[in-house]
């Protein structure tokens, strides 16, 4: 069935079927909704090259990394990107993915020059907001998975990276541990700042003073827990609670536990962020793991569908998120161990 056949059977112009099936708010809800039944019910696809003709557009949002990341080992990464194209791939969008072997910022401009893309998705934001400006400036369409100090200026999702560590500190704190110590993400990303400043702000509201040997920094792996849980376990006064920035981190956080004998839930406790990556879920660890909870694919999912919005002229304030992620108590957390026995 074709564009002519379709709207005959509808009873509708050419032009009104064509701008329902692209979203366009100058038709009524319920006439892209019955356009839209149409079109799946009779096997309808729209041409591409005739959409991007009479729209402008190249239904393609964009995302580019530097290739010395390895964006594609990041299990954070690869989940967000999986919401993203699931929800993307509904919306008749495919995702461009590229990476860049000297400026990410060329990759930017190689978007804006040749009209590739309709949309860019910006992650792992940092305080420098090179790649904010330079979208500004190429008037080029774009969404932050996360925030800078100007984010009134753009479109973004986050989430409450502030109270990911400043609430379970303050939980930590009302049950008797006053040696906290954190696993913090890469030390120069807003998010790790954000929840740098929550676990220190959380123990001076109690008059607690941070303690620098108790703060690691760096990419979110497993080996990186281990790692600073390691050194972190075996100094002299050591730590009765161990934040992780991610479950993924918190794994290597439990095979140090296990390497030491230190026993998770009686003589330290441990809680993480939980990004829910299916290979590490923090229910079935032993003893299961106490998170904050805000699944990255939802995030994925959810800026797709952001993007559509921004396309279709939405007003930037109305696609401001920022999301609280939960707090699931679980048996890694408990009182911390007497010392007066």
């Amino acid at each position: 069935m074709n564009l002519k056949s379709l709207a005959n059977h509808l009873g509708l112009s050419q032009t009104t079927v064509s701008r329902a099936l692209n979203g366009y708010s100058d038709v009524s809800l319920a006439t892209r909704n019955r356009v839209s039944e149409a079109a799946k019910t009779y096997g309808y696809r729209p041409n591409v090259n005739a959409r991007r003709l009479a729209t402008g557009r190249s239904c393609v949002i964009g995302i580019a990394f530097p290739t010395d990341m390895n964006m594609f080992l990041d299990p954070h990464f690869i989940e967000f990107l999986t919401g993203l194209s699931e929800k993307a791939s509904e919306l008749d969008y495919d995702i461009m993915i590229s990476s860049s072997q000297s400026e990410e910022v060329d990759v930017y401009r190689r978007f804006a020059e040749k009209g590739t893309v309709d949309l860019v998705i910006l992650s792992n934001v940092d305080l420098s907001e090179e790649r904010i400006r330079l979208l500004q400036d190429l008037n080029m369409p774009f969404i932050v998975h996360g925030r800078t100090a100007t984010c009134d200026s753009y479109s973004y999702i986050d989430i409450d990276n502030y109270g990911v560590f400043h609430e379970p500190t303050k939980m930590l704190l009302e049950m008797g541990h006053d040696k906290i110590a954190i696993l913090n993400g890469h030390p120069n990303r807003v998010y790790a700042i954000d929840r740098l400043n929550g676990w220190q702000d959380a123990l001076k509201e109690r008059g607690v003073t941070p303690n620098p040997d108790y703060m690691r920094a760096g990419a979110m792996s497993e080996e990186n827990g281990y790692t600073f849980a390691m050194e972190i376990l075996q100094l002299e006064n050591r730590p009765t609670a161990l934040l992780c920035s991610s479950v993924v981190m918190a794994k290597g956080a439990y095979r140090a536990c296990n390497e030491l004998g230190i026993r998770i839930g009686s003589e330290v406790s441990i809680v993480a962020h939980d990004d829910n990556v299916p290979l590490a879920q923090a229910s079935d660890m032993n003893p299961p793991l106490t998170v904050t909870r805000s699944p990255l694919r939802d995030a994925g999912r959810e800026i797709a569908i952001m993007a559509m919005n921004y396309l279709k002229g939405t007003d930037i304030k109305e696609l401001q998120c920022l999301w609280h992620p939960e707090l699931i108590f679980r048996k890694s957390v408990g009182a911390p161990p007497r010392t007066d026995i």
